[in-house]
C-alpha cells in the first residue's frame, strides 16, 4: 500500500511536468524521476516489511553465538540494582560501564558496587585461558557532584522533609551572608551558599530554583558590596521548595572552581579502587579540564602509583550556557564529553536541547572522542516496566546522531525494573543498528564515520590503517575486525572512529587499557589472551579466542590488523581471512 502510493505520486509529478513542459522536453526527466521513487518506494516497502517481520532479541546470553551491540551502555547503579544478583543480570543484558553517582553514594555503597562489579563475568568466562580477575571487562564511572550553587536548609527545618511555599508576584531577598544560613531560608528571604551572586547578576536575569521548578527574575542587585550583596527577585511561579535546592543562573558567567572540596575528596578515593573515568560536573572551561587533570596527577603521585599506569580519563559533562559558548575548547582538553541534558535544559531553553545534543556529538565524531548521551532516557521504566514511545525513539536518535554511549541514571539506580530497563535498551539500540545498516540515508551523516574521515590529519599512520582496515572489512562484508594492540596504541580508537558496522574485538594486554577502550562505540576489549605470543602467530590465535567467545563462525570473513616494533621502526600489517 505504501510502495503503490508513492508510485501514483510518481506518476502523478511525471503528469504535472509532461502539462508544463511539453510531452517531448521532459520526457526523460519523467521517467528517470518516476523510476527513481519506484525504486524509492520498492526499498522502503522493504524496509518495512523487514521491521514489521523482526521480534525482539532473544535473552541474552554469555555463551554462543553472538552479535553485540555497537553502542554502549552507562548504567548508574544504586540501591536497586547495587546486590550481587541484580549486578549479574544487568551484565548479562548488556551494561558495559557502572556510573557512581558520588552526589548521593556513601563509602560503604561504593565499596559493595565495585566488589559485586568485579564478581560478575561477561563473555571471558568462555575462555578457559583467562585470570578469573581478568574475566569481566566492565569499566567505573565517577561522577563528581561539582562545584554546585544551592539554597541553605530552610529554618526549623529538623525533620528534611519541611518545604516553603513561594507565591507568584511575591518578592523575596536572597542572601548570602553566614548569618542568613545559620537562621535558615523563609519564604521572604533564602540563603544562597554563593557569596559574589549580586556580582554575575543584573535586572531582569533569571534564576531557576530545584530544576526550573520554580523561577525568579532579578529586579534589584545591591552591587556595590564586594561579597553578600543582597538580591530581590520576583516570584513567577508558585510552588514549593524543600532544603539544600539547587540554584541555576542561565548565562551567568561564575567563578566556580573546577573542583569542590568534596570533589576533590571524592576522586582521590576513587583512585584508590582504580576507577577508570571521571565525570567532571558543572565543567565550564578547558582551564577547568586541566585543573582536573592536574589534581588527577597530583593525587597518582601521593598514592604513589607507577607513572607509566595509566591515570582515570576525564569526561567532560556539558550542562551549561557558558560550557557550549567553550564547548570547542573544553572538547579538545577532555577525554570525552557527557551530554548532560538534565541541568542542560534548565540552562537553555529546553527545546534546544535536541539541537545542542547533535551539534556536541557530531564534533566528538569529528575528532574521534567517546560522547555519552545522558539524562531521562528512559525515565518512566522507573516505575513501568515497558518505556514511552518518546523514550524509545529518543534512544534510537542517540544511535543515529553518533552516540558511543547512551545512559540510563535513576531507572536502574533506584527504579522498580533495573533489568528490564538494560535489556530494553540494548533491544533499541539492537534495533537502530541494523536500521542503520539497512538505511544509511535516513540517519544522521554523522553516524558511519565520515565527518571523523573528512577531517582526520594527513601524515596520521595509525589513521590511515584504521581508515584501510575498516574499507576493507565494509567491502568483504566482515563479520568482525580484530585489532591486536599494544600499550599506548591509538589503532583500537581510530578504528572506531572510522565507524564500522561489525564489532572491533580488540586484543589488549593489559585489564585498564581494555577498561579505558570499552566506552568506544564497538571496541569489545579482550585481555591477556595473546601475552607471551610472538606476533606472527597471534593472528591466528585471535581468531580462535574470538570463535570461543562466540563473536565470529566458521567461514565467517574478519579482518585483523595491527602495528609491530620492528628493530628500527613500528610497521602496520591488515590481513583479510576467513574463519577456520
Amino acid at each position: 500500500m505504501f510502495r503503490q502510493a508513492v508510485i501514483r505520486l510518481a506518476q502523478r509529478e511525471s503528469t504535472m511536468f509532461h502539462y508544463f513542459g511539453g510531452a517531448n522536453s521532459n520526457r526523460f526527466y519523467n521517467t528517470t524521476s518516476a523510476r527513481r521513487m519506484m525504486q524509492m518506494s520498492t526499498t522502503a516497502s522493504s524496509s518495512l516489511t523487514n521491521i514489521a517481520s523482526r521480534s525482539g532479541s532473544a535473552e541474552p546470553s554469555v555463551s554462543g553465538s553472538w552479535r553485540p551491540q555497537l553502542t554502549k551502555i552507562v548504567a548508574t547503579i544504586g540501591p536497586t540494582s547495587e546486590q550481587l544478583p541484580v549486578l549479574k543480570d544487568l551484565v548479562r543484558c548488556g551494561l558495559r560501564i557502572m556510573r557512581l553517582n558520588f552526589s548521593h553514594a556513601t563509602v560503604e555503597e561504593v565499596e559493595l558496587r565495585i566488589a559485586n562489579l568485579k564478581q560478575c563475568e561477561g563473555r571471558h568466562g568462555n575462555i578457559q585461558h583467562e585470570k578469573d580477575g581478568e574475566r569481566n571487562v566492565r569499566a567505573v564511572l565517577l561522577d563528581t557532584r561539582g562545584p554546585e550553587i544551592r539554597m541553605g536548609k530552610l529554618k526549623n527545618d529538623f525533620s528534611g522533609h519541611e518545604t516553603i511555599h513561594l507565591t507568584a508576584g511575591n518578592e523575596v531577598n536572597l542572601r548570602t551572608s553566614e548569618d542568613w544560613s545559620h537562621n535558615g531560608s523563609t519564604e521572604t528571604d533564602i540563603f544562597i551558599d554563593y557569596p559574589k551572586l549580586h556580582k554575575v547578576l543584573s535586572p531582569g536575569s533569571k534564576i531557576l530554583l530545584d530544576d526550573g521548578a520554580i523561577i525568579l527574575t532579578v529586579k534589584d542587585v545591591e552591587s556595590s558590596k564586594e561579597f553578600h550583596g543582597n538580591v530581590v527577585c520576583t516570584i513567577d511561579n508558585s510552588g514549593d521548595l524543600r532544603s539544600r535546592a539547587g540554584v541555576n543562573l542561565p548565562g551567568a558567567e561564575t567563578d566556580l572552581p573546577a573542583l569542590s572540596v568534596k570533589d576533590k575528596v571524592d576522586i582521590r578515593y576513587g583512585m584508590t579502587k582504580d576507577v577508570d573515568y571521571i565525570a567532571a560536573s558543572f565543567v565550564q572551561s578547558a582551564a577547568h579540564v586541566r585543573e582536573i587533570k592536574a589534581y588527577v596527577k597530583q593525587c597518582a603521585q601521593e598514592l604513589e602509583w607507577d607513572p607509566s599506569y595509566p591515570l582515570p580519563l576525564i569526561i567532560s559533562k556539558i550542562e551549561s550556557q557558558t560550557a557550549l559558548k567553550n564547548f570547542d575548547e573544553i572538547l579538545k582538553e577532555s577525554d570525552g564529553i557527557m551530554v548532560a541534558r538534565g541541568d542542560l535544559g534548565v540552562e537553555i531553553p529546553i527545546h534546544q536541547v535536541t539541537n545542542a545534543q547533535k551539534e556536541m556529538v557530531a564534533a566528538c565524531n569529528a575528532v574521534g572522542k567517546p560522547v555519552i548521551v545522558a539524562t531521562q532516557m528512559l525515565e518512566s521504566m522507573a516505575k513501568n516496566p515497558r518505556p514511552t514511545r518518546a523514550e524509545v525513539s529518543d534512544v534510537t536518535n542517540a544511535v543515529y546522531d553518533g552516540a558511543d554511549a547512551v545512559m540510563t541514571s535513576g531507572e536502574t539506580a533506584k527504579g522498580k525494573y533495573p533489568v528490564e530497563t538494560i535489556k530494553m535498551m540494548n533491544e533499541i539500540i539492537a534495533s537502530a543498528e541494523q536500521f542503520a545498516v539497512d538505511r544509511p540515508d535516513l540517519v544522521s551523516p554523522s553516524y558511519g564515520g565520515k565527518i571523523f574521515a573528512n577531517n582526520t590529519s594527513e601524515g596520521c599512520i595509525e589513521a590511515s590503517i584504521a581508515k584501510a582496515t575498516v574499507a576493507a572489512a565494509t567491502k568483504r562484508g566482515a563479520a568482525a575486525i580484530i585489532v591486536l594492540a599494544k600499550i599506548g596504541s591509538d589503532l583500537p580508537r581510530l578504528v572506531s572512529a572510522y565507524r564500522p558496522n561489525v564489532p572491533i574485538v580488540t586484543f589488549v594486554p593489559s585489564s585498564k587499557m581494555a577498561r579505558q577502550l570499552i566506552l568506544n562505540r564497538g571496541i569489545h576489549p579482550v585481555v591477556g589472551a595473546l601475552s607471551g605470543v610472538s606476533f606472527h602467530k597471534r593472528p591466528a590465535i585471535a581468531i580462535k579466542r574470538a570463535k570461543e567467545m562466540g563473536f565470529v563462525n566458521s567461514c565467517d570473513d574478519v579482518v585483523i590488523v595491527g602495528i609491530e616494533d620492528d628493530e628500527k621502526e613500528e610497521f602496520g600489517t591488515m590481513k583479510v581471512t576467513s574463519v577456520p
